[in-house]
Order: structure tokens, then sequence, then C-alpha cells
């Protein structure tokens, strides 16, 4: 059986982790601790510059390439639509995503690589960010070619680009044209509602499956999570709504399922939702029932939200996919041997 391939697009940035020992740097760049702020370009090279002398961890982020990373160790066939500067960071990010197996499609902008430092501080490990956007946000409706789209069965979409509403049009179209299945992370509830209008167009015309936390749930459809999923259903094909740690839910048409979460020891929330989104179309992609594709999420989700950043480690990946493939073989789905 051939594996189905998902393309996705998004902001390309590098996160940057750095464990502070006290909140001296945050007081200095006026970073309010536990709040994301955004800096210009000086202010976010300072900071880098200082957490250099830190040390320092660099990972390719943005929730879409999340996403299509994981995509992609599960065995996908996986590509990547991003914007990038000509410097060392976008260089990173580009080969750290080919190391994962991602053909990448990068598109290099005038400005510096866009990056989201997190600064890691105090006894409960809280986070604080400092996001540069930089050349992330330079892609514009006109970089995109139809051939960037053909030969992939699912196109995943990182809700935060939503803000750039003819980025998105273009992108769908194409999409559609491909013969894609279409996905959306909605990402942030504020993009959500500074964007009302136009995600109801997208959803209702071009997206097949929503992915959407409780707050992106309320502000899309002003209802409580039951009930937003319930709205979000009648728009698409598939509708999910995460409740953190008490799991999701999914519907498709008047199938609906409760996912409870796997059990974890959560040290970091960071990238479960993108995750959750991988292990949800990879076992889509292989025909699962819509519950199934429902728990490998939770699965996958627990395995993030035990380690520091985005990125689950090798012990965790393979604990992970032999229970999906336990999964996976106990409702009638293929034996995999990944």
């Amino acid at each position: 059986m051939k594996a189905k391939s998902i393309l996705g697009i998004g902001n390309a940035l590098t996160d940057i982790l750095a464990i502070l020992p006290d909140d001296t740097l945050l007081q200095e760049y006026h970073l309010p601790k536990g709040s994301m702020q955004h800096v210009d370009m000086e202010t976010g090279d300072r900071i880098w510059a200082v957490l250099k002398e830190v040390g320092v961890k660099y990972v390719p982020g943005g929730s879409a390439a999340n996403t299509i990373t994981c995509a992609s160790i599960f065995g996908m066939p996986s590509g990547y639509i991003g914007k990038i500067g000509n410097d060392e960071l976008g260089h990173l990010f580009k080969s750290t995503m080919e190391q994962y197996g991602v053909h990448t499609t990068m598109l290099y902008g005038t400005k510096a690589s866009g990056r989201c430092m997190a600064f890691i501080t105090g006894a409960n490990a809280e986070r604080t960010f400092a996001s540069y956007m930089g050349a992330a946000l330079e892609m514009k409706p006109e970089d995109l070619r139809p051939e960037y789209f053909e030969g992939y069965d699912y196109f995943h979409i990182e809700g935060y680009l939503v803000q750039d509403q003819d980025l998105i049009s273009r992108a769908v179209q194409m999409a559609k044209a491909a013969g894609c299945l279409i996905s959306i992370d909605m990402a942030s509830y504020n993009v959500v509602e500074s964007n009302d209008a136009f995600l109801h167009n997208l959803v209702d015309n071009y997206v097949d499956i929503v992915f959407a936390n409780e707050t992106e749930a309320k502000a899309f459809t002003k209802k409580e999570p039951r009930e937003a999923l319930d709205e979000i259903s009648r728009h698409c094909k598939i509708a999910v709504v995460k409740v953190g740690k008490d799991g999701s839910m999914v519907q498709s048409g008047d199938e609906y399922h409760f996912i409870g979460p796997w059990p974890a020891n959560p040290v970091d929330a960071t990238g479960a939702g993108d995750t959750y989104a991988a292990g949800f179309l990879y076992a889509h992609s292989l025909g699962m029932p819509l519950k199934v594709c429902g728990e490998v999420g939770s699965i996958i989700a627990a395995k993030v939200v035990e380690v520091v950043g985005t990125k689950i480690d090798i012990p965790r990946w393979k604990a992970a996919k032999q229970e999906i493939r336990a999964l996976i073989a106990a409702n009638g789905g293929p034996d995999l041997t990944v």
C-alpha cells in the first residue's frame, strides 16, 4: 500500500530554547514572565547575541513545520513551503527539515530568518517568548506555483498564515486543483477573531478537516466545546476540538467520539496540538476509523508533552510507534513495520 503524502505551509521559524538562571534578561528586555511578545529585528538580534553566550538549543519550528516533521517520521512522504532569510538560521531550518526527510520548498525573503526565542526560567520551567517573524511574513501569493502542490494527498495549513488572506486563498485554490484533502489548525483564538468572516468562508468552501482547541473553537462559533464541535462539523467533513489535558472530541456528520487523554508525565505542553494533528492525519491516511485517528493523535501528543520543546526523543518515538502499531492492527488496519 503506497503511503499517502502531505504538504504543509507555515511560518518558517527557528525555536531558540534557552534555560536562564534567573529573570534578569527578561527584565532587561521588558518581557513579562510567561508572555509572548513580538520584537523588532534589532531587539531580536541583540537578545540572540546574549543567548548565544548562555548556550541554546535550536529547533526548526512553527506549527505546520512541527506537524509535517512528525508526519514524515511516521513515514508519510512530506513536503513544506515556507520563507526564510539567506542566513545561518535559514540554512539550519532547511537542512534540519531535510534531515527529517521533508522535501522543502524554501523561498528566500529580504529580511532575516524568523525565530521564536523561548526562555525557560524558575523551578516550574515557565516559558516566556520573544518572536521575530522576519522573512516568514514576506511570503506572498505570487510566490506559490501549482507544481508545488502536485502529487500530494493532503495539504495542511497553519492558522497563523490566515492573516495573509490573499496568500491562503491562492494556496487552497491550488491545493484543491491538485486534488488535496485540506486541513487547517486554527492556531490562535485572536487570529480566529480577527479573521472571522474569511475563516468561515475558507472552511465552508475549501477545508475538509478542522483542528481547534477550546478557545479557538469558541472564537469561531461563540459556543462551548461540545456545541462548538457540532457547529464546526456542519461546515466541514471532520471537526476536532482539543480540550487540553482532558482529551479531545471528534465529529464527522452524526458520528461523535470523545477521546480521553493518553497517560503522560507532562513537563511542557508546547507542540502538543501540532503533533496531535500529525498523528490524526497519519491514521486518517491509512483509512482508520475516526475514533482511532483521534487516539493516534492522543498517543503522540502524550509523548511530546513529556519533553521540553517540540521534538520527541528516540525512546519515546519507539514507544509511540509500538502503541500506534498495536492500536491500528487491533482495528483491522495494515500491518505497520514502521
